[in-house]
């Protein structure tokens, strides 16, 4: 997708998630620019989304993450992210999400 990235990790509970996105951002940005996959400067905004499943949803979420284009194409990712807050019940302020690209 041109605005976001899904994308499925298994972790032990002792890793710090934090680190680990910081790590994924930093390692993919340098790599995206030695590679010039684009001209344009690139790089990932701050803060990221993150959802825990547990083994039995598994299937559900490599789907979901399959179809995320078809999907799309019915809802953007604004209005599914928020979906999703709101579905799991977390509080959140709107000043404090992403910066929305508009499709």
């Amino acid at each position: 997708m041109p605005d976001h990235i899904h994308f499925l990790i298994g972790m032990k509970p002792s890793c710090c998630l934090s680190d680990l996105i910081r790590e994924i951002k930093k390692s993919s940005n340098d790599f995206i620019k030695e590679k010039k996959f684009t001209k344009f400067k690139f790089q990932w905004q701050e803060g990221y989304g993150a959802f825990s499943y547990s083994c039995s949803g598994l299937d559900h979420v490599i789907n979901y993450i399959m179809k995320q284009k078809e999907h799309h194409r019915k809802k953007t990712f604004k209005e599914e992210y928020v979906e999703f807050l709101n579905r799991f019940q977390i509080e959140f302020e709107n000043e404090y999400l992403f910066e929305w690209i508009d499709p």
